[in-house]
């Protein structure tokens, strides 16, 4: 193996996948995350306050979970859209595996 081999980045001979690791690599991804995770926390929160007998607050937290959703998986694949497009590839184009 020749000395630039060994130091070459990304590693595309044990990489599988076009950007392993993209989600936690690109900043701009943090967002959806986070407003993925609290579309999930207000998704628990809706079915407790439903089984606890309070439908004000469930249709309150429900509705705070589904926004979250979709603005969550809306702005992940907006930046996903973006690294696709600094590369020259559509949304689609499969690369990888």
């Amino acid at each position: 193996m020749a000395e630039n081999d060994r130091d070459g980045f990304p590693d595309d001979s044990r990489t599988t996948r076009a950007h392993a690791g993209e989600a936690l690599e690109d900043g701009y991804n943090f967002p959806g995350i986070v407003l993925c995770a609290l579309a999930l926390v207000a998704l628990a929160a809706c079915l407790t306050a439903a089984g606890y007998g309070f439908p004000g607050r469930a249709v309150i937290a429900g509705v705070i979970a589904a926004v979250a959703a979709v603005a969550g998986v809306g702005w992940l694949l907006i930046e996903h859209r973006r690294v696709k497009a600094k590369e020259g590839l559509a949304l689609h184009d499969q690369r990888g595996h």
